[in-house]
């Protein structure tokens, strides 16, 4: 990919102001935005829209047909994470690099069981206490704001 920011991925996402708001945070970050069908709304919806602001124009943003589409279309080097509740591996516990893919699955059930059992290493999760889950834009600002944050400190030579 030629952006210089990450790869986030929402796999039929549900609420059309969580992918706004998500359009949002790529836009912010120089990430590139992938929607996996089905979604759980046009894309022309007004709640979307909205979430997204004005900005919603600027997002580089692509929509695959499957999640299997998507993967084909992976290129050497490309690495896939995926956030899931079901695994140990803390998020911050990964050295991520520019142009990682991080998949985040549907609002209500999340990622495919099959799919998580098939990538296990990639597997990463927000360690969380008293709740199951978080609000999918929530999960994907912390993520991606930590991999940016990683960028930063080797950019500028800290570690």
């Amino acid at each position: 990919m030629d952006q210089i920011g990450f790869n986030v991925v929402l796999v039929e996402p549900e609420i059309p102001p969580n992918t706004g708001n998500v359009g949002r945070l790529c836009l912010a970050t120089q990430s590139t935005l992938h929607l996996v069908k089905p979604l759980g709304f046009s894309l022309e919806d007004r709640q979307l829209k909205r979430a997204g602001l004005d900005y919603w124009e600027d997002v580089d943003l692509r929509v695959w047909d499957s999640l299997p589409a998507l993967i084909e279309a992976k290129q050497p080097g490309e690495r896939y994470f995926f956030v899931t509740t079901k695994t140990n591996r803390a998020y911050w516990d990964v050295q991520f690099r520019r142009g990682d893919f991080l998949v985040f699955g549907r609002e209500t059930k999340g990622l495919p069981e099959n799919l998580l059992a098939a990538n296990e290493p990639g597997c990463i999760t927000i360690p969380m206490a008293g709740t199951r889950s978080l609000n999918l834009a929530t999960a994907v600002g912390i993520v991606l704001f930590e991999a940016v944050r990683q960028q930063r400190l080797g950019e500028n030579g800290v570690e």
